[in-house]
């Protein structure tokens, strides 16, 4: 099975994450970084989509199958592995060339949210769906990174309720507090989505370099503060 599908119409990348519910180990994070690649280096895209095949899930954030046993069996460097990976992947969305869209067309739970508040807008299904960091009631407290692109998708207030309350909300909930920019039924999101993404044209260096300027916090705080608290191997998960 492909793990991660690609399209490209006109200027408009399209991404279909295609794993299931798209949780996040070695692999699935591989293929699509090795997307994301490809449309960088082999097309001429400026704009870029990013959904899932899934019928009501986007994504689930981190695969905890995977992970809880490497910590389990004290496999440090290993652990230590996955979560710079899970960090560049993370800093590769935040800091991609075009400007990005997740239609987010199921939950969005946990680093699954994450991953979307990464890009630079999101539409959301308004038929199914919740989005959620369930981490205060995992015992996982966030990286420096994980809470800087937080801040850049919603607004502090929001930061601090959704953290520490692990409230789900719902597509036109995500509307209200301006995380996303429309709710959809899942019947129209592509295409409210590709409309959006097909009136956006801009040449790539000048929004590369928007986004450097832009997003100089969450790089600074994935490249250097994250890095002491996955130096001391102490991961707080299962």
């Amino acid at each position: 099975m492909t793990l991660v599908k690609s399209a490209v119409n006109a200027h408009v990348a399209t991404i279909t994450l295609n794993d299931g519910e798209n949780r996040f180990n070695p692999d699935f994070i591989n293929a699509y970084l090795g997307v994301l690649d490809e449309i960088e280096h082999t097309t001429d895209a400026t704009t870029l989509v990013v959904t899932s095949a899934h019928e009501k899930i986007f994504s689930n954030g981190i695969d905890l199958e995977w992970l809880v046993p490497v910590i389990q069996n004290n496999d440090i460097v290993l652990a230590k592995d996955y979560f710079y990976l899970l960090n560049r992947m993370f800093k590769r969305i935040v800091t991609y060339p075009l400007v990005t869209v997740a239609a987010i067309s199921g939950h969005a739970f946990a680093g699954g949210a994450i991953m979307c508040c990464a890009f630079d807008f999101r539409f959301m299904r308004s038929d199914r769906g919740f989005f959620c960091f369930p981490e205060v009631d995992l015992g996982i407290p966030f990286l420096p990174g994980m809470n800087e692109l937080l801040k850049k998708a919603m607004p502090l207030y929001m930061v601090e309720y959704m953290e520490f309350t692990g409230i789900r909300l719902t597509a036109d909930q995500c509307v209200d507090h301006h995380i996303v920019q429309k709710a959809c039924p899942i019947d129209t999101l592509m295409e409210e989505t590709l409309t959006f993404a097909m009136a956006i044209n801009k040449r790539r260096p000048v929004v590369a370099e928007m986004k450097k300027r832009l997003n100089q916090p969450i790089v600074k705080a994935i490249d250097v503060e994250d890095v002491p608290y996955i130096e001391s191997g102490q991961f707080n998960i299962g």
